[in-house]
């Protein structure tokens, strides 16, 4: 199965052809059928601001490097879309190109938090504890904690500062062996670990933007969650069935609207009413609205 994969959430644009597979035999322990996640094509470009004028090239561009350019509406299965969190001018362009490939072509367009992407980022798991941090402008960062791939904290917004109290607070034996992101937004973070954590090695810090294999794995892995909390139900007992989890099945099953994760109010607001000048008379409700009496 093919899956077109883009991401607008950080100043790199990114888009790509990805190839999902399973891999024989079930996982006895989580009775899944554990997927192959394989990046065929990639391209990124660094621009804040140039997210609408290249995201469309970029795209052509990767189905052309996989050889899908002139069948791509019969051979992509599924379209994989980062959600954020994020700026929103960003996200909007990214969910919006996506849902129109997926809806021109026939496919789902399924979303993934792009902070999970970043913790997953060839589609297998950074081991151990890991943050992933993305620069939410303002002099705040965009996080979430992960322990062997899986999100135990976050996704947040906050000062780089805070961050480490606001997760050991809640994970109290949190120890990051890695912060992936933003460089200097890591480092920020780092420097809120070593305070709390004084005898813990500092952590790796590994600078990065979400690739199109972590967004996929990303959207596989909410798709389990989901499967596991909701599995099918074919024979109505109100229980799920016992049915392995199969990620190419469930990519090209329909798929729930897009939400993006902005986790901020827009800085736009409605403008107040003007105050009205008291040179201007009321006038009543009703005028005007009465019919004129028949002659």
């Amino acid at each position: 199965m093919f899956v077109l994969a883009v991401d607008t959430s950080t100043p790199q644009v990114t888009a790509g052809l990805v190839r999902v597979a399973e891999l024989p035999g079930a996982d006895l322990a989580t009775g899944r059928v554990a997927p192959i996640i394989e990046e065929l094509s990639s391209a990124g470009h660094v621009d804040a601001r140039a997210h609408n004028e290249v995201l469309t090239p970029l795209i052509r561009r990767c189905l052309d490097d996989a050889g899908l350019a002139g069948t791509a509406a019969t051979a992509v299965g599924a379209v994989v879309v980062g959600c954020g969190p994020g700026p929103f001018t960003g996200l909007r362009v990214g969910m919006a190109t996506a849902a129109s490939f997926a809806d021109a072509w026939g496919v789902p367009a399924h979303g993934a938090c792009s902070l999970d992407a970043l913790a997953l980022p060839g589609g297998d798991p950074l081991s151990g504890d890991v943050m992933a941090v993305t620069d939410a402008r303002r002099r705040e960062v965009y996080v979430a904690a992960y322990r062997d791939g899986h999100r135990i904290w976050g996704p947040a917004v906050m000062s780089a500062a805070a961050c480490a109290d606001a997760v050991l607070e809640d994970v109290p034996d949190f120890d990051p062996a890695a912060l992936v992101g933003d460089e200097a937004k890591c480092a920020d973070v780092a420097s809120g670990f070593a305070g709390a954590l004084e005898d813990a090695p500092a952590p790796r810090i590994i600078a990065a933007y979400p690739t199109p294999a972590g967004l996929v794995a990303a959207a596989v892995a909410e798709l389990a969650h989901e499967h596991d909390d909701e599995g099918p139900d074919a024979d109505g007992d109100g229980e799920p069935d016992d049915v392995p989890f199969r990620a190419t099945e469930a990519l090209a099953a329909p798929a729930a609207p897009l939400v993006p994760l902005y986790l901020r109010r827009p800085d736009a607001t409605p403008p107040k009413p003007k105050p009205k000048s008291p040179a201007i008379p009321d006038v009543p409700a009703d005028v005007g609205l009465s019919s004129p009496e028949a002659p």
